[in-house]
């Protein structure tokens, strides 16, 4: 019996490593697609901007030549109307002028006429290849975060499955993998840094054509610009470093940090308050716990700030012999419990979290009067005996 087990939980890892090869093999294709997708959009950029010049260009000489085709034909006319006092000679020419100068008109016109044509289809074009680049970059975001899953958690399936115990274990692993920071993680460099850095390189494209066209002076500006939009792209990578694990949980407790973020994120948010009060006595939580219930204030907050739109927020924390209470409350806009929202992922993160630590989440809130987290966490005597031992390691 035990050598079929054995045999089984093989073939279950021959499974898994198909698998992941398979998706990482899907994962390569589709960032080889968006690739190749940038690459045609920024050749496609450029020549759009090309014809948009050739398309000035051609309107300027539409505009001239429309001019000197009137002139030509006021010139035919007077010639028609005063046919004895002109030679014959003179009559040809202005014919020959007006009506050169009327083909010439057409050409360009039709020449315009093409460019517009060829401009509209490049926009269509490149928004097309936006909506590719964009996809593939949420694909190759979400097949990464089912190869670490694989790769980190799947792997271990087979002794996991051999006991209770081991199945719990990996429960718990496949919710602490965190895939909702992972996708967070990556749309907030797609958004930030990637859109910072993409906008950078284009107008660094620019700057040699400034200095040629426009001269020093605009170019230094162009300059001052690039250098602005560098330094926001830097203090985006800091930041999101920071949201990925303050280095601080480990050394300081979750107390300190809590304090040392709050302060942090009310001097990036200039006009809002945010308050922290900590109540009983200051222990250290298994870390684990510590990362969880430091997350929990951390989306509270950010949900405060960017959906609640938030001035005031008050977080208040308490440690009792049995329980760890945590309430967060802001004066923003609420929204109505009731209905629910699509795409709500930060709300069923923070609950499978709470879970987790086999705690409760309540979240009272309504239209226009703000909204208010309450995370109630039990804390046992097993507490200090998991924090010595984590010590000891």
């Amino acid at each position: 019996m035990a050598e079929e087990k054995r045999w089984d939980v093989k073939q279950l890892d021959q499974i898994v490593e198909k698998m992941i090869d398979t998706v990482q093999h899907s994962k390569d294709e589709i960032f080889r697609i968006g690739e190749q997708s940038r690459q045609e959009h920024d050749r496609l950029l450029r020549e759009l901007e090309e014809v948009k010049q050739l398309t000035v260009q051609t309107i300027k000489e539409a505009d001239r030549l429309e001019m000197e085709a009137r002139r030509a034909r006021r010139r035919l006319s007077d010639v028609s109307q005063n046919f004895f006092s002109h030679s014959e000679q003179d009559i040809r020419k202005a014919y020959e002028q007006a009506h050169d100068l009327h083909m010439k008109l057409a050409m360009v016109r039709e020449r315009e006429k093409q460019l517009r044509l060829r401009r509209d289809e490049l926009e269509r074009r490149l928004a097309g290849l936006m909506q590719i680049i964009e996809r593939a970059d949420r694909l190759v975001g979400q097949i990464t975060v089912v190869l670490n899953y694989l790769n980190n958690d799947f792997r271990q399936v087979g002794e996991l499955i051999e006991g209770a115990k081991q199945k719990q274990e990996f429960g718990l692993k496949i919710i602490e993998a965190q895939e909702e920071e992972r996708r967070r993680l990556s749309r907030e460099i797609h958004d930030g840094p990637a859109q910072l850095l993409a906008h950078v390189l284009l107008r660094s494209d620019l700057v040699e054509k400034v200095i040629k066209e426009r001269g020093t002076e605009v170019a230094i500006a162009e300059i001052r610009d690039f250098r602005k939009m560098v330094r926001s792209a830097l203090s985006e990578v800091r930041r999101i470093i920071y949201d990925l694990r303050p280095m601080a949980l480990d050394d300081l407790g979750l107390v300190p940090t809590l304090k040392k973020y709050l302060q942090t994120t009310e001097e990036y948010n200039n006009g809002v308050h945010i308050s922290f009060v900590h109540i009983g006595e200051e222990i250290r939580l298994p870390s684990r716990m510590e990362a969880a219930v430091f997350r929990l204030v951390q989306e509270s907050v950010q949900n405060a700030l960017k959906h609640a739109e938030a001035r005031h927020i008050d977080v208040k924390m308490e440690m009792t012999c049995r329980h760890l209470l945590v309430s967060v409350k802001d004066d923003g806009k609420g929204f109505d419990p009731s209905v629910k929202k699509e795409n709500a992922f930060g709300l069923i993160g923070m609950r499978e979290r709470v879970e987790l630590l086999g705690g409760t989440l309540a979240i009272r809130s309504k239209l226009g009067g703000g909204t208010t987290v309450f995370i109630r966490v039990p804390l046992d005597r097993s507490t200090d005996e998991t924090n010595k031992e984590e010590k000891k390691r």
